[in-house]
């Protein structure tokens, strides 16, 4: 079993790979940091299902600098990593990243209070035969060329996409960084996120851009 902090936030779907910034006022994720760098703890950022307790509106930066806002139930799969403190301001707030590189799933939580800790597993894509990873490869590149289309007025994403760090990418790693590059609803990255067949990831985002 793997242990992490878990910090659930409202539509923040990341994926292993691409670092997560943070900037983090509550007293209770304040602590969680603190825990994590000192035992050198993964944290895990994972979209929720639902609010549990809500957060009293309209507050002041005060209050929320000393007050727990909102409770939310986790999604079960996301992305963990170690945790780097990046800047501490005066009043307390925190800029972190989180260096996702792992994706897991929640299975026994064994700490609540004064924040999440959860016993997890890893989660991986599946093993691809050699066809399989002919198609992955395939898609990628379909990927990219409709993405060259659908930008053809930008050259600043045209230079991206053109680049070494785009065209040379592995196949698998693709199929999650791609997301970063696409407007998608927040439950739909959960989704793709969950999916353990890259070409099958690849495959959903494909039909979208071919929708657009």
């Amino acid at each position: 079993m793997i242990q992490v902090a878990l910090f659930p936030i409202p539509n923040s779907v990341n994926v292993p790979g691409i670092p997560c910034a943070l900037h983090v006022f509550e007293p209770r994720y304040r602590k969680m940091v603190r825990h994590c760098l000192d035992q050198q703890l993964l944290m895990g950022v994972c979209h929720t299902q639902k609010v549990l307790h809500a957060s009293d509106h309209d507050q002041t930066i005060e209050k929320m600098l000393n007050t727990n806002q909102a409770t939310y139930k986790p999604c079960a799969i996301f992305s963990a990593g170690p945790v780097t403190l990046l800047d501490e301001l005066e009043d307390g707030r925190m800029v972190i990243e989180v260096d996702m590189n792992t994706r897991l799933k929640l299975n026994s939580e064994i700490q609540t209070l004064p924040f999440s800790i959860w016993d997890c597993e890893e989660l991986p894509d599946q093993t691809l035969d050699d066809a399989s990873t002919a198609l992955l490869e395939q898609t990628q590149q379909k990927i990219l060329q409709r993405l060259l289309v659908l930008t053809h007025a930008n050259p600043q994403y045209q230079e991206a996409l053109g680049s070494d760090y785009w065209q040379q990418m592995a196949a698998h790693d693709f199929s999650f960084a791609v997301m970063r590059l696409l407007d998608l609803d927040a439950d739909l990255k959960q989704s793709l996120l969950e999916t353990v067949d890259p070409t099958a990831r690849l495959e959903r985002m494909l039909m979208l851009l071919n929708s657009l």
